[in-house]
């Protein structure tokens, strides 16, 4: 018998604040914020009626960009509430992401805090939306984003053209409790709930249409793999607007009445003294995040004994690091995840009580209620353990698919309904996952995934640029660096930081290539095509620095 759950988000909340409503439901340490289930339930339905109150209706896009801040899981309930859809935006994104999320996600409402390190948020907006400043707040009219209605500001400061916090909080009066009932009564579980952007082998990102089926089962499943109860409390350093923080931490928690401990940014020292202050019983990181903690030269003034589990991700754990994380920070129960965006995440996750060999070889076994397959990408038939392929898997985490890009999502979704993750991997005799490679040209950067086509195309729009490939450059640090080969025109002078310089404020600054080279030609097959595998190589030998 199937124990997936059909409900919406909402009601997953509901029920935890039914069950637990006087359990903290957000702790962040650094600003005493402090929150029960019963009061974080009230902030969403005063949030969410402001929405409907502004005119938010069924199926609208809510896009936020904003770091980990208070209100973000608060929006990320309220919207599915009112039956919204959430948009995640990565909040490293330059204007020229941004303009292009707006374009193809047909976004109506942008919630937007006041910048990041050296973004700032407000006047990107005023840049590419000048209309914001003179026209009538909720009557928003632009050429460039047609279906753009509203901005909002997530803060009390008034900024021209955007509603702040306090104001959209004062409008939920304006809703009645029977309005707001309706609305939920009306919502089904396999409406898409959240949508985030991935990047494709083929150029551009992609908006992933994900329903409250998809990720609040395998939010549940992900908290039932490490043994959540009511009383864990789980330490989130990793980003919201990713699958890692949006769905393993707080639908994971949530599902499971747990406590998030919720850190606005990365930093090793407040994660330390979250985990001690709060008696946390879970931490999440990717591996270069756990070595930030181990080397932290103020490691040992802090107490780890509330540990117990937690998830590391997003690239494979050397095994001297899993073993200090398991003895020294006192997470023996701790577990591996390994997924796409596509798949809600997770499709695989080690095991409680797994050996340390199957948490640093392998990514673990199939999600329940999930089928996974190792398949030959020739022939589709599955491999024999031990033998490569290409990862699919299949059941009720399988997005709905690429928002407007039908073509993308039938490449992506097979007839059978398998979906084609574009990693190789084996299974081994005992049925766990061993990834051994990819068939797209992805590069991992310290868990953030980058493809390569996106940067080319940027690149191409450089003065003097005859052609460039973007490869992965093999470092010590994050794992995979950017590396750009470039073929100038004749004539043309050229030195690595002026590609830097020409990428600044235009791109994230995690996708501005770390390594450039300037070369004649690039290694081909017979056929003429490019050997990524073969730049990788020419990277190791060129930019010996990284692996030091």
């Amino acid at each position: 018998m199937s124990q997936l759950k059909e409900r919406t988000l909402g009601q997953l909340l509901d029920e935890a604040v039914e069950n637990y409503p006087d359990n903290e439901a957000v702790v962040y340490v650094d600003r005493d914020y402090r929150q029960t289930y019963r009061e974080f339930a009230e902030k969403v339905d005063t949030l969410a009626k402001g929405l409907m109150a502004l005119g938010v209706k069924r199926g609208e896009k809510v896009a936020i960009w904003a770091t980990n801040v208070p209100y973000w899981v608060a929006f990320q309930f309220a919207t599915a509430k009112i039956g919204a859809v959430l948009l995640t935006v990565n909040t490293y994104y330059r204007n020229h992401e941004l303009d292009y999320l707006l374009k193809q996600s047909e976004t109506e409402n942008l919630i937007i805090i006041d910048g990041f390190r050296d973004v700032d948020y407000v006047s990107t907006i005023y840049e590419l939306v000048p209309e914001l400043r003179t026209m009538e707040r909720g009557r928003l009219k632009n050429k460039t984003y047609p279906h753009l209605k509203r901005v909002l500001f997530l803060g009390q400061e008034k900024h021209r053209g955007m509603y702040s916090m306090p104001e959209l909080e004062a409008m939920s009066v304006m809703i009645s409790d029977e309005e707001y009932q309706a609305r939920q009564d009306e919502l089904d579980p396999h409406d898409v709930v959240n949508m985030q952007y991935t990047s494709g082998t083929t150029g551009f990102p992609k908006g992933v249409q994900l329903t409250h089926y998809n990720i609040g089962n395998n939010g549940f499943w992900i908290g039932e793999n490490q043994h959540f109860t009511e009383k864990d409390r789980v330490c989130l350093p990793v980003p919201l607007f990713h699958c890692f923080g949006c769905v393993l931490g707080v639908l994971a928690c949530v599902s499971h009445a747990s406590t998030m401990v919720i850190l606005e940014g990365f930093d090793p020292f407040l994660i330390m003294a979250s985990v001690d202050s709060e008696r946390c019983t879970a931490l999440y990181g990717v591996p270069t995040m756990f070595i930030a903690v181990l080397e932290h030269r103020s490691f040992s003034r802090f107490d780890y004994s509330s540990l117990r589990t937690g998830i590391m991700a997003g690239s494979p754990c050397p095994v001297p690091v899993m073993r200090r994380v398991m003895d020294v920070m006192n997470m023996k129960d701790i577990t591996i995840c390994y997924g796409l965006t596509e798949s809600s995440p997770v499709m695989t996750q080690t095991r409680i009580g797994d050996p340390i060999e199957k948490m640093t070889e392998t990514v673990g076994k199939p999600m329940p209620e999930v089928e996974v397959s190792v398949v030959d990408p020739e022939t589709g038939e599955p491999c024999a353990p031990g033998v490569q392929g290409e990862v699919c898997c299949r059941g009720y985490l399988v997005m709905k698919g690429y928002y407007n890009n039908p073509e993308a999502t039938a490449k992506t979704i097979d007839k059978d309904g398998w979906l084609h993750s574009g990693d190789l991997g084996t299974f081994d005799e005992d049925g766990y996952l061993v990834i051994t490679g990819r068939l797209k040209d992805m590069i991992i950067r310290g868990g953030e995934n980058i493809y390569p086509r996106e940067i080319e195309e940027f690149l191409y729009t450089m003065e003097g640029v005859q052609d460039v490939q973007v490869a992965a450059v093999p470092s010590r640090k994050y794992g995979e660096e950017i590396g750009a080969f470039i073929i100038l025109k004749d004539g043309v002078d050229m030195i690595p930081e002026d590609v830097r310089d020409f990428c600044r404020g235009k791109i994230s600054r995690y996708k501005i290539p770390k390594y450039i080279a300037f070369v004649e030609e690039y290694p081909m097959t017979a056929s003429g095509k490019i050997q990524k595998y073969k730049l990788r190589e020419m990277a190791e030998e060129l930019f010996p620095q990284a692996m030091q």
